[in-house]
């Protein structure tokens, strides 16, 4: 049994409107995911350090700016609320280190008033987190 050939090899002209169309997606969606889109937040420039060991144990992050105020979970959050949350999270899990993100410009005395309240609270290790030194990619030469 034969059926029968209806099919026709395109001939015509292309239409390039769709392809406008999903070009012009393509730049909404990339603009949408690039710098141009503020990100909200306070800016927290950590100072570089090379080759510094990290933590295995279970860790709890607070941040502090160069206004001297503390972020606990991504939210300005006062000393007295910093000291209870860290002293139910030190009753939750023990042997907790503190990891403490503190701009360069953040001062010592806001520093070692964080390490503090983080005692009383019942957390013995703290730790500043640091940036790894960035070092430039080797270039090889062209033809290799």
């Amino acid at each position: 049994m034969r059926f029968p050939r209806n099919n026709k090899v395109f001939r015509g002209q292309l239409d390039a409107a769709p392809y406008a169309g999903v070009f012009f997606l393509l730049i909404i969606f990339l603009l949408v995911n690039s710098s141009f889109v503020f990100t909200p937040g306070v800016p927290i420039q950590l100072p570089d350090a090379p080759d510094l060991p990290g933590t295995d144990r279970p860790t709890i992050a607070v941040a502090v700016d160069e206004s001297s105020r503390f972020y606990f979970n991504n939210q300005v959050t006062p000393e007295a609320t910093l000291r209870d949350r860290l002293r139910e999270a030190s009753s939750k899990t023990p042997d907790l280190a503190l990891i403490i993100h503190a701009d360069r410009k953040a001062r010592y005395e806001t520093l070692v008033r964080l390490s503090l309240l983080a005692r009383e609270a019942g957390i013995k290790n703290a730790i500043m987190a640091t940036r790894p030194v960035a070092t430039p990619v080797p270039q090889s030469p062209p033809g290799q």
